[in-house]
């Protein structure tokens, strides 16, 4: 198994080195200049271009045509590309174009807002998923079953900002439960400790911010679990299916056993490996930062963070975000597949 960790990781260089250049070039494509969004449509040529120099935008992507037309390739190590991989190599992400703040320290303060959205989010999901498809698979086309599947298919065809806004609209406009965005009451004190409000209003044994914490998690968590949870179900159910046919399943029953038993015990353990990779991708899309839910909810996290750097073209912070993506799905694939050793052992690696 070492060796296959050994490999996967010599993998994740390459695939960052990807995931850069694309968001390089996309960045570059879309219409706008940073600088003309930083000082406005009516601002000087003289005033843009000197912004541009300051942010190094007047510098060629890669290199200057001319320059390629008379073979001269020593202006590459200066281009923008090649000094953005520079600062990499440094774990240097840079700083926000507006805000001129280290992207690093914004990510210290927006990843453990992603983190625990994500993972109350997941929690719902596994919680409500699983037992959803194993009692599907156990009462096949009973009525049961019909509900279980006509949900998880509303579910997964559901749009994620129509349900967060009739979520805002029943639950804390005319309801008035639960507070509309945010991840804490601006007159509520809390220690951070851990960044994870959940964690920290345990910790510190404040029980007032704990009940705050979770009623703002209550409509986002409940949103971004909707299609995991869906496809979590629909998972189980397959797999079950396929694994109560087995002999086994059926010499299990005739020797007494009680159904749930079989169902816990030998259905459940057999049916878990496609049931644990949809877990660990829907994990790692998560952990990547619900654009859609952290905007509606303003959520201060990963996904509307980058969001709003799309919109000011802040070249830094898109490029520091989707970096960051691109480690949490590589480290949840690498996750998800050394669980298939732990679940069945007959997997080996070497």
């Amino acid at each position: 198994m070492t060796g296959y960790i050994i490999r996967r990781l010599l993998s994740v260089p390459p695939t960052l080195l990807g995931v850069t250049l694309v968001i390089f070039l996309l960045m570059r494509l879309i219409p706008g200049d940073p600088a003309i969004a930083m000082l406005g449509e009516h601002a000087s040529t003289e005033n843009v271009e000197r912004i541009r120099e300051q942010l190094g935008l007047n510098r060629p992507l890669f290199l200057d045509r001319e320059a390629l037309e008379r073979g001269d390739y020593g202006g590459f190590f200066d281009s923008q590309f090649v000094r953005l991989l520079g600062r990499l190599l440094r774990l240097d992400l840079g700083a926000s174009i507006h805000r001129r703040i280290p992207i690093a320290n914004e990510l210290k303060l927006r990843f453990p807002a992603t983190v625990e959205l994500a993972l109350v989010s997941m929690v719902l999901a596994i919680m409500v998923g699983v037992p959803a498809g194993i009692a599907s698979a156990a009462r096949r086309n009973s009525l049961l079953d019909g509900v279980s599947m006509v949900g998880s298919l509303i579910g997964v065809s559901m749009p994620i900002f129509w349900l967060g806004l009739m979520e805002i609209m029943l639950f804390a406009v005319l309801l008035d439960w639960l507070p509309v965005g945010g991840r804490l009451t601006h007159d509520i004190e809390l220690e951070t400790v851990t960044g994870l409000m959940l964690v920290d209003s345990i910790i510190t044994s404040n029980w007032p911010a704990l009940r705050d914490v979770l009623e703002h998690l209550a409509m986002p968590a409940l949103a971004l679990a909707t299609i995991p949870m869906a496809i979590i179900a629909r998972m189980t159910r397959s797999s079950m299916l396929d694994v109560l046919r087995e002999d086994y399943i059926r010499t299990a029953t005739a020797k007494g056993l009680r159904e749930r038993t079989v169902l816990a015990r030998h259905a459940l353990r057999n049916a878990l490996l496609p049931v644990v990779t949809i877990i660990g991708l829907q994990t790692g899309s998560l952990l990547a930062g619900a654009i859609l839910t952290e905007t509606i909810f303003s959520w201060p996290g990963i996904g509307k963070w980058v969001y709003d750097a799309i919109l000011g073209r802040d070249y830094p912070v898109v490029q520091g975000g989707t970096l960051l993506i691109a480690v949490v799905f590589v480290l949840a694939n690498l996750l998800v597949d050394l669980s298939y050793a732990f679940l069945d052992p007959r997997i080996q690696y070497e």
